[in-house]
């Protein structure tokens, strides 16, 4: 009986010592900022994901994520091709607003960016994969001053061998090759990442950018090419006749990298899932703009243009206590600018006065498929083969597009009647009235950002002091092959 008595006393004795061990670790869980794992791929368009809707492209790691997310229905580039979408996601500003809507420029150190904040606060950061920010050359190594706040890193500033994609590792200043598919080996080292710092008491912000489905098309293992066999693949009808032939070619290569990729992205979030991280993280899968793949009579590869094709991404977001919201849709637009202050938002952090996007967090938490707002779209100086194009802003609501030029309306389309956006209204009187509703949002947006009477390309170009070469009608980032590069920053110009 005494025995009993003294393990009674020393069961209550153990539990007096270790329930305030168990509050205090529970209560330190809840006061623990979210880690946070983005996931950018590039190139790939809306379209392209079994959970939107495409026959053809398998995709069903990302099918199951969208089944345990919110799904951003409407997402758009604000600017649509590589580098004007990244400095706008890692600053919350618009291109017009930094000067950055060129590729290959140096974003200035003095642009406050989105590891900075979250390293502020705490923040282990990593990134890894694809960076295009740095405009030291694309294979020069982004040095460790140069990247922005994140302190982990295994990237380079632009490639698209995947088979054989090269990366720089730390502190180390020789260039290094992943060993496998680059999707595959990016994703093992976010997976060794994640593993790390799971234990540790600070959250992380872990930026894993792979360069897929980006052109050439050509470089999927086998195993994933073989998944779609020309004759069988289902062409849109807005495909002009003169690109059917090649944009069969080109969308094999496109599906195969598409799931190459999602398995790859499957890979990370089953890592997640396995080390309980699932619900302390949000996890968003996204893409820096989308591929016009020969729609509207416009070459496969090419971006840059106001049509869905190029504009429109794909967006899913997964967030702590997302309950009852999963598998829900937002059809309202989210722009580029936007994503910063909206992540801020969802951790609990101060929104810095320098970000230009909106804060959204309020409805990715409520999600309402009715609720509609207006992204600025915009390309301020077209480049590269698209150089011969106007220049356009444009605004995207969950029905309309609709863009001009310095000089005119140009486009005007209803997106749910017309998908396919074959239809353009613009100079159809019977939609006199919507064309001038239209017009005074887009005023708006751009009356926000002190563009209300935006210019032509070489306002801009002047107003940042940067050149445009012949050779490419683009920055001549293959000067640096040559050993005489020129690094362009729109803050001071052209650097010595």
């Amino acid at each position: 009986m005494k025995n009993i008595k003294m393990q009674i006393q020393g069961l209550l004795l153990i539990l007096m010592i270790s329930l305030p061990l168990v509050l205090i670790a529970q209560k330190n869980k809840k006061s623990k900022k979210p880690n946070v794992i983005y996931i950018l791929t590039d190139q790939w368009r809306s379209s392209a994901l079994g959970y939107t809707g495409n026959p053809d492209v398998k995709t069903p790691h990302l099918d199951q994520f969208s089944k345990e997310a919110v799904n951003l229905s409407n997402a758009v580039s604000v600017s649509p091709v590589c580098t004007p979408h990244r400095a706008s996601l890692m600053t919350g500003r618009y291109p017009t607003t930094t000067g950055m809507f060129l590729n290959d420029l140096y974003l200035p150190s003095e642009e406050l960016c989105m590891a900075e904040i979250f390293k502020a606060d705490g923040y282990n950061t990593g990134y890894l994969g694809k960076w295009h920010l740095d405009g030291h050359g694309r294979l020069n190594n982004v040095e460790p001053e140069r990247r922005q706040g994140f302190d982990y890193w295994k990237a380079l500033e632009c490639s698209h061998d995947y088979a054989n994609m090269p990366y720089y590792d730390n502190d180390d200043p020789k260039i290094k090759y992943w060993a496998d598919f680059s999707p595959f080996s990016i994703a093992e080292d976010a997976n060794n990442y994640i593993t790390e710092h799971s234990e540790n008491e600070n959250p992380f912000l872990l930026f894993v950018s792979i360069a897929t489905p980006h052109f050439p098309h050509d470089n999927a293992p086998d195993e994933f090419n073989n998944l779609y066999p020309e004759s069988e693949l289902t062409l849109p009808p807005n495909l002009s006749e003169e690109w059917k032939s090649r944009a069969r070619k080109e969308l094999r290569g496109y599906y195969a990298q598409c799931t190459a990729s999602d398995r790859a992205i499957g890979s990370i979030l089953d890592k997640v899932k396995e080390l309980n991280l699932w619900d302390d993280t949000i996890i968003v899968f996204t893409a820096d703009h989308g591929e016009m793949m020969g729609a509207h009579g416009v070459r496969p590869w090419a971006k840059q243009r106001a049509w869905d094709e190029s504009i429109k991404v794909p967006f899913l977001i997964s967030y702590p206590a997302i309950s009852k919201n999963k598998g829900a849709t937002i059809n309202a637009p989210i722009n580029t600018p936007d994503i910063l202050p909206s992540l801020l938002g969802l951790a609990n952090l101060e929104i810095p006065a320098t970000i230009e996007g909106d804060d959204i967090s309020k409805l990715i938490k409520s999600p309402n498929p009715e609720s509609d707002r207006a992204a600025l779209v915009m390309n301020v100086c077209p480049f590269d083969l698209e150089h011969e194009y106007e220049e356009y802003r444009a605004i995207r609501t969950k029905q309309y597009t609709y863009a001009r030029s310095p000089e005119k309306a140009t486009l005007l389309f209803d997106n749910i009647a017309d998908p396919y956006q074959q239809n353009n209204l613009i100079d159809n009187a019977d939609f006199e009235i919507l064309k001038i509703e239209l017009d005074t949002k887009l005023k708006k947006e751009l009356e926000q950002i002190g563009e209300e009477n935006f210019k032509n390309r070489d306002y801009y170009l002047d107003k940042w002091n940067l050149k445009i070469s012949n050779r490419n009608h683009a920055i001549d980032y293959f000067g640096f092959d040559e050993g005489k590069g020129i690094v362009q920053t729109p803050k001071f110009g052209i650097l010595d």
